[in-house]
């Protein structure tokens, strides 16, 4: 038999604010590549009226997409600040990031498809190029996406947050790493920066050499690697919305718990809920010489948990 004893791990009360140690860094910069796209793309719509040419307004309406999908990100960040505190969300806002992250890489996903299946399209039944207005073009959109990729990188810096939580520390070593928003916001200017790195060089190829199959191959090329990207954001997205256990916390958490042999743990539950911060419920059978208070204080060594919860149950000797 045992006397088991259920009770959370915190005997203070703690707030569930998991957002991230960069949160408001990465929303400021996501903001100003949302104005800067935004606004690139108003300069690209009107200059196509005005000149009448299809493929500045062409251009213009595919940088809408992209603006669109980086409000997205940029919308999220403002929703999980604005209910950081909202006690509605039992485990705070910190995952509002990945729900984001995941519907941009939807879009991600169809944007590869469209671009897929119009170069398939134009490299078996080739159109009249403009190469000239379409370098153009195309030079303009990577001087764009280089502007955002550099208002981005500021968000790859290292930062040390600390959210206290009784007594565990979420040490957030923040590059885009964990946080899934912004990694959306950096793929999504990547992409546009591929296109149009590809399509330079099939533009010049095509006026200077003849080579007018490159540029739908560039396309193709360049639908596969976002597709790429895409699926690697929608997997990694999904899995933190789905609350698949973490492996390498689990284990650490078993490892350090178990490591002197007086407590075992019969059920383990860790899941992210928030960019490098984690829940764990563990349920221990322990010695009745080990009180909860030593199994607290040997997993305030596992720096990921940012809100724990410790079944205790001992064993009857």
């Amino acid at each position: 038999m045992s006397n088991a004893h259920h009770g959370h791990a915190a005997a203070q009360p703690h707030h569930h604010v998991f957002l991230g140690a960069a949160h408001d860094r990465n929303a400021r910069r996501t903001l100003w590549v949302v104005a800067l796209t935004f606004a690139m793309m108003v300069v690209e719509i009107v200059a196509g009226y005005i000149t009448g040419s299809m493929a500045l307004l062409a251009d213009g309406l595919h940088m809408a997409t992209h603006a669109g999908a980086l409000g997205i990100a940029a919308g999220a960040y403002a929703f999980a600040r604005r209910n950081a505190h909202n006690r509605r969300f039992s485990f705070g806002t910190g995952k509002v990031g990945d729900l984001a992250g995941f519907a941009s890489a939807l879009i991600l996903a169809m944007v590869s498809l469209g671009i897929g299946i119009e170069s398939l399209v134009r490299l078996f039944q080739p159109t009249t190029v403009a190469f000239g207005e379409a370098t153009v073009i195309a030079v303009i959109g990577l001087v764009v996406n280089v502007l955002s990729a550099v208002l981005l990188s500021g968000g790859h810096g290292h930062a040390h947050g600390h959210h206290d939580h009784g007594r565990f520390q979420d040490h957030d070593h923040d590059h885009h790493h964990g946080d899934n928003n912004f990694r959306s916001a950096y793929l999504h200017v990547m992409a546009d920066a591929l296109t149009s790195v590809l399509a330079i060089a099939a533009l010049l190829a095509g006026r200077y050499l003849g080579w007018v199959w490159l540029d739908p191959l560039m396309g193709i090329v360049g639908a596969c690697v976002i597709a790429k990207w895409a699926y690697g954001l929608i997997k990694d997205s999904s899995r933190v919305l789905l609350d698949v256990t973490d492996e390498h916390v689990a284990g650490e958490i078993r490892e350090i718990v178990e490591a002197a042999g007086d407590v075992s743990i019969i059920d383990l539950h860790v899941w992210r809920v928030g960019p490098q911060a984690h829940a764990a419920i563990v349920s221990v059978l322990a010695d009745i010489k080990v009180p909860a208070a030593v199994i607290r204080g040997r997993l305030s060594h596992v720096h990921e948990i940012s809100h724990l919860t410790i079944e205790y149950q001992t064993r009857n000797v």
